[in-house]
């Protein structure tokens, strides 16, 4: 969700956690949560993926984002946007072509 929100400022890269993450990146992430969920793939512990373990991790997820410092006000107000918009892509039942074409629809 981070590189949707870079890409949504036009910005084709984000740096996370050190590295530089592009589209490819972005795009595995979602193809494996969409994978996972539908073919109900289970985490190395034996716990099953689903879309209710998603919203849970993605809350966090949120939560940490919004707690790091340097995060820009422009980028804090948009994430969540950018959150409901990955999760919708990973919930519905046909996998979309490419991540940025249900993000079109969002530019300004």
């Amino acid at each position: 969700m981070q590189y949707i929100e870079s890409w949504l400022r036009g910005n084709g890269c984000v740096p996370l956690y050190n590295l530089m993450e592009d589209a490819a990146t972005a795009e595995i992430c979602r193809a494996q949560l969409w994978q996972w969920i539908r073919h109900g793939a289970r985490t190395d512990d034996g716990r099953l993926v689903t879309e209710g373990r998603f919203d849970r991790l993605l809350t966090d997820e949120l939560d940490r984002i919004h707690s790091r410092s340097g995060l820009g006000a422009a980028c804090r107000r948009s994430i969540p946007h950018c959150a409901r918009l990955f999760a919708a892509m990973i919930k519905q039942d046909t996998f979309d072509e490419f991540l940025t074409l249900p993000a079109y629809e969002h530019l300004s």
